[in-house]
């Protein structure tokens, strides 16, 4: 999912050859980030997969082989969406057992995902083909948390610019509703609210607006079409059922009126959109996440370089801001909340921790 890139979406990473022993341990290293993140059920399908694949089929046998780096590549997880997509069709029960959580038993698990790769070959060979290109709208919610500590400091509607957007989902911030530890955000009747597990403060009640939401992604999904809402459906964990229902309300959302999400190079995009006048009283917000390290060195230092000489010509009327939710450094799954800002010159500040889908937010 790193590597030689394509923007703003989800690249292939091919800096060196594996093995087969890198290869299955990448699904174990899965099943930590599972187990982690409370999924057991997929936690024990990405073990299950760790034995279970062999060459007697094209896609175990492509897996095995995997000429990249498997866990940058997103193996395990292009894998379990070909399989959760095979589950949420109902085309084989005995899967739809595993993914309910009835199957336990790691043989029966190595089973079951053994007799589902014979005899859905041909279904699950092309989920190996691109690497997830997921969208979460449970991540709005600790983006909101940036958003509201902008609004501290400048007090001013915001025009909203992401990058990375797959299917654009986390450019309905505006309309969703927001439950931030007890703090209400966003419109009252909206379809979807949104109230991760909170810890820590409550960020402050502030009113948040904004006056138009813009985004990129490299390979932009539209989720109003049924197959692309269905591809998304897939790679939402089995365990997250109420990721599903919010998923499924933010693209009836789409259907009701579209966002604005193009296709192009993120680097490109922002440069031009940085160049475009803007309004006095009007902050303009660079926003992403779970996107920076797919961009490669080369994009982000022109994407940092294009901020820093828009922010040295930011003014109080006309502010700059960044709001980042991107993974920890370590090992843990976790993701991070920083926010940088100009005029006022500050370096980045980390605002909370987040759960990856947005679960659990805790304020620092």
């Amino acid at each position: 999912m790193a590597g030689a890139l394509l923007v703003g979406g989800r690249g292939r990473n091919k800096r060196r050859m594996a093995d087969e022993q890198t290869n299955r341990a990448a699904f174990l290293k899965q099943e930590h980030y599972c187990t982690t993140m409370d999924a057991p059920i997929t936690a024990r399908i990405c073990a299950g997969l760790s034995e279970s694949l062999d060459r007697t089929t094209r896609t175990g046998a492509r897996a095995l082989d995997w000429p990249g780096e498997p866990t940058a590549d997103a193996l395990p997880l292009r894998t379990v969406g070909g399989l959760h997509a095979l589950d949420l069709s109902g085309a084989d029960p005995l899967l739809s057992r595993l993914f309910a959580g009835d199957v336990t038993e790691p043989g029966e698990v190595v089973r079951v995902l053994r007799a589902s790769f014979a005899a859905h070959d041909d279904t699950l060979h092309p989920w190996l083909d691109g690497p997830p290109q997921t969208n979460e709208p449970g991540r709005s919610a600790g983006l909101m948390v940036g958003m509201i500590e902008i609004v501290r400091r400048f007090g001013q509607p915001i025009e909203l610019l992401e990058i990375g957007s797959s299917a654009g989902l986390n450019l309905l911030i505006d309309r969703y509703r927001f439950d931030l530890g007890g703090i209400q955000v966003g419109p009252p009747a909206s379809p979807v609210t949104i109230r991760p597990e909170w810890r820590g403060d409550a960020p402050p009640q502030l009113p948040v607006s904004f006056t138009s939401t813009r985004g990129v992604d490299v390979q932009p999904i539209d989720a109003t079409d049924p197959a692309a809402a269905r591809r998304l459906r897939a790679y939402v964990w089995a365990d997250n059922p109420e990721r599903l229902d919010r998923l499924t309300g933010a693209i009836a959302m789409q259907r009701a009126e579209p966002v604005r999400l193009e296709s192009g190079d993120a680097a490109d995009w922002l440069d031009a959109r940085l160049a475009e006048p803007q309004a006095e009283g009007i902050t303009r917000v660079l926003m992403h996440s779970v996107v920076w390290q797919y961009l490669g060195a080369e994009r982000q230092a022109r994407i940092t370089a294009a901020m820093e000489a828009a922010g040295a010509q930011a003014t109080r009327d006309r502010p700059l801001a960044w709001v980042r939710f991107e993974p920890d450094r370590g090992l843990d799954p976790r993701q991070e909340i920083w926010v940088r800002s100009w005029p006022d010159g500050g370096a980045f500040v980390k605002l909370a921790h987040s759960q990856a889908h947005g679960a659990w937010v805790e304020m620092l």
